[in-house]
Parts: structure tokens; C-alpha cells; sequence
């Protein structure tokens, strides 16, 4: 019980973690991301322990730490990751024989299976492309990342690990080797279209003394210049193309161009089981979730009810 109360004792710095929660870390075999995660749910855990003075955790300190969360209007995704982080720790100490699994079977609340940002119409992704300054390396570089992003529906981190070597072609069509989400290589690829993939030699051929193993899009900042792009990076420049064009709502993230394309592609002949692909999810379960989506906005139920009434 000691190396539990070392956690508790100052939950402010990651190093104060001590080797229980390095231990951990190493038990689950993470990827730097999932790391990242955890240490985040889990700090924000011991802090809830610490200031509420409690050095042997319960189930009901738990319970009573999720509803916390719930009463600070945290979103519904966010207690759930954040319950099941600590439940796995939990799950850990206990069968490390450190500590009891006071979490088991706690419920980590009703997460909506729909999707919480919003998408944007053809029209909307045409105009921000439009209105990118592509005078300079920095906008060349915009331009076409979004316009990528919005055709092929990648993924911030897709992006962020995008090589200039994984360029390539199948058969008549130039592609992209990607490195999907939890993959540990790039096995799977998106094509480009021809627009995309002139946007993109053409911000290439503005960079200075590139080599293959490059990344294909690079920071442009003075600390930072010619590095490899962060996912935040990706998702503040999206957001302020979004934002100089007027769509400065709070559902509209760097990952709304993701939902673009999957919504695109279903409104304009594409086939579930092609948006799967596109996607490369491994459910068509999830693809599902767009397609209902598309039936409920065709839906004018709320429409033809107050015609009833009012007319």
C-alpha cells in the first residue's frame, strides 16, 4: 500500500508518479498516444484522491469521482475515458497483488453512438480551399492538407506520420501509404485525385532541399522549421482556415473534414461498404453511424407534423 500512497502524495508532476505507475504503463504494452492518455486520466484521478484526502481508495470514492466528473459538465466521452482508465489501473494493482480492484464493473456512463461534431458541405470545404493564401509555404502547405484531409478522410495522426516516401502509385492511380490509428506500419493506402495530388507536388516543390524520408508536411514555425507537424498544429490550422471563413462553430473540428468525406461520398453514389474502405474502419458498424445520419436528415417528420397543425 506504500507505493499507492507515494501516488496520492503529490499528484501535480508526472514524476511523482513513481515506478507503480511506470509499471503500469509498461503492463498494458501502449502506444505513445494511448501513454498520453493514460497519464492524463490517471493525474487527474490522483488529484481528485488528493484533494479530497483519501489514501485508500474505495468503490464508492470512485463512484463518487465519476459523478464529480458528470457534475463538472465533462463531456460524456471524456468521464468515460477517463473511468476506464482507472479501471484498468485498478485491474492491474489487483492482479499484481498491490491493491484490490475497487473499480470493477463500474459503469462508465451512455456515450451517443452518433457523432458529436458536424460535417461540411461540398460548397463550405470549397470556399475555405479557395480562400487559403497559397502565395506562401505555409499556405501551399494548408491547402493541401485540408484538401486531402476533405478527399481521402484522414486522421490527424495520419497526417502527422505522412513521409514524403510514402507517395507511391497502384496500378493507374497515385496513393499514399498511411500508418492507421493503433497500427504499427503503413499497410494501408488512400488514393489521390488528380487535384490533391497536384496540391500537393506544388507545395513540395516550394520546400527547400527535401529528401524522401522527409515528412511530407512539415512545420514552418521559426523553432520548429522543416520538423514534422504536431497533431495539435494540424487541428489549430484547421480551425483558424475554419474560422476565417466564418464557420467559428464549436462542432467543427479537424476531424469534421473526416466526417465530410464519409458523408460526401455516401451522398454522391458512394457504397457503405466503399466508405468503409475509405475509412478503414474495421466495423461496418461504424461507417453505419454516417448513413443513419444522412436518413435523418432526409427525415422532415418535425416538418409534415407542424404543417398538420399549424396550416
Amino acid at each position: 500500500m506504500s507505493e499507492l500512497s507515494t501516488i496520492t502524495s503529490d499528484l501535480v508532476a508526472v514524476k511523482d508518479f513513481s515506478s507503480l505507475y511506470e509499471r503500469f504503463i509498461n503492463y498494458i504494452d501502449a502506444t505513445p498516444a494511448t501513454i498520453e492518455t493514460y497519464s492524463k486520466s490517471l493525474r487527474q484521478f490522483f488529484k481528485y484522491l488528493h484533494d479530497e484526502g483519501i489514501n485508500r481508495p474505495q468503490r464508492a470514492d470512485i463512484l463518487a469521482y465519476r459523478d464529480t466528473l458528470q457534475a463538472e459538465g465533462k463531456a460524456a466521452g471524456t468521464v468515460q475515458l477517463y473511468i476506464i482508465s482507472v479501471r484498468q489501473f485498478f485491474k492491474w494493482t489487483a492482479t499484481e497483488n498491490i491493491y484490490p480492484n475497487v473499480a470493477e464493473n463500474i459503469k462508465t456512463g451512455k456515450v451517443s453512438k452518433g457523432h458529436k461534431k458536424d460535417y461540411l458541405t461540398a460548397n463550405q470545404i470549397a470556399t475555405i480551399l479557395r480562400n487559403v493564401d497559397r502565395t506562401t509555404l505555409a499556405g501551399k502547405r494548408d491547402y493541401a492538407m485540408i484538401a486531402l484531409i476533405a478527399t481521402a478522410g484522414l486522421r490527424t495522426i495520419e497526417v502527422h506520420r505522412a513521409n514524403i516516401a510514402d507517395l507511391g502509385a497502384s496500378g493507374s492511380s497515385s496513393i499514399l501509404w498511411l500508418q492507421g490509428k493503433g497500427r504499427d506500419d503503413k499497410g494501408e493506402y488512400i488514393k489521390l485525385s488528380d487535384a490533391v495530388e497536384q496540391a500537393i507536388r506544388h507545395y513540395l516543390i516550394a520546400r527547400p532541399d527535401i529528401q524522401p524520408n522527409d515528412t511530407l508536411f512539415a512545420s514552418t514555425s521559426n523553432n520548429n522549421f522543416g520538423n514534422r507537424i504536431s497533431t495539435r498544429s494540424i487541428r489549430g490550422i484547421i480551425k483558424d482556415e475554419y474560422r476565417k471563413n466564418g464557420y467559428n462553430s464549436p462542432r467543427l473540428t479537424a476531424h469534421s473534414l473526416r466526417h465530410s468525406a464519409a458523408t460526401l461520398n455516401l451522398l454522391n453514389g458512394g457504397t457503405l461498404e466503399e466508405t468503409q474502405q475509405l475509412l478503414r474502419h474495421e466495423n461496418i458498424g461504424t461507417t453505419m453511424i454516417y448513413l443513419h445520419h444522412i436518413k435523418r436528415e432526409n427525415n422532415n417528420s418535425e416538418q409534415r407534423i407542424s404543417e398538420a397543425i399549424f396550416n
